[in-house]
């Protein structure tokens, strides 16, 4: 008799911040790290409230959006597997004027507040890894502020479009319509997006230019 198949754990090194981290520091968290699903419009931080944990994404997309006194919100940012959300637990803060949602469906991990500080202030990989991600955190924001305020909205798009494919790690970005528009506006701070008509099809003829020509078809550009 077939026995039934046991579904598969979910490994936390699906998150490359913890990937590389040395065998010995990893297992040591590995303890204290807690599986949670990433639920589509789960909000994991609120701004101006303390935050309990630092999420580990492993799938998935969640998006940093800065929040206005009128409760207006712009993303600033997006994080998936290449990194971790709550940064201000371990650089001073706790609170901060930006909210975490998600925005793609995936699964993650997640450390306590206490228990994070205690494993940053070892001063091992872990705080050396988490503060370059942070920098490089900084940069997006750069990159996303510079582009909304010089670059068209197709050209903007294009941004989100690629930011999302590249912590994905798939040729698919999968939302809902419901989803897609008003995220897209979020990112891009525009109400002048239209998915389905003309920018809709500046933006596929843009993302077809970025791609490496195939076998057999013409660079882009050319006829």
């Amino acid at each position: 008799m077939a026995h039934a198949r046991q579904p598969s754990v979910p490994d936390p090194r699906q998150n490359r911040l913890l990937a590389a981290l040395p065998e010995f520091e990893f297992q040591r968290l590995a303890s204290i790290l807690e599986p949670v699903a990433l639920a589509t419009g789960t909000a994991l931080y609120e701004s101006g409230r303390r935050q309990p944990y630092l999420y580990f994404p492993a799938s998935g997309i969640v998006s940093l959006l800065y929040v206005l006194e009128d409760g207006a919100s712009t993303e600033i940012a997006l994080t998936g597997r290449e990194g971790v959300v709550g940064v201000s637990l371990f650089m001073g803060g706790g609170v901060t004027p930006s909210r975490a949602v998600v925005q793609i469906a995936g699964h993650g991990w997640r450390m306590r507040a206490a228990a994070m500080k205690r494993s940053f202030d070892r001063g091992e990989v872990l705080q050396g890894l988490l503060l370059r991600f942070t920098q490089a955190l900084i940069t997006q924001m750069t990159q996303t502020a510079v582009c909304n305020r010089h670059h068209a909205v197709d050209q903007q798009l294009c941004r989100w479009l690629l930011f999302a494919l590249d912590r994905l790690g798939s040729s698919e970005v999968r939302m809902t319509q419901e989803r897609w528009r008003p995220a897209c506006a979020s990112a891009m701070r525009s109400s002048r997006l239209n998915t389905s008509g003309c920018c809709g099809r500046r933006v596929n003829e843009r993302l077809r230019a970025l791609r490496p020509a195939t076998a057999g078809s013409p660079p882009a550009g050319r006829s």
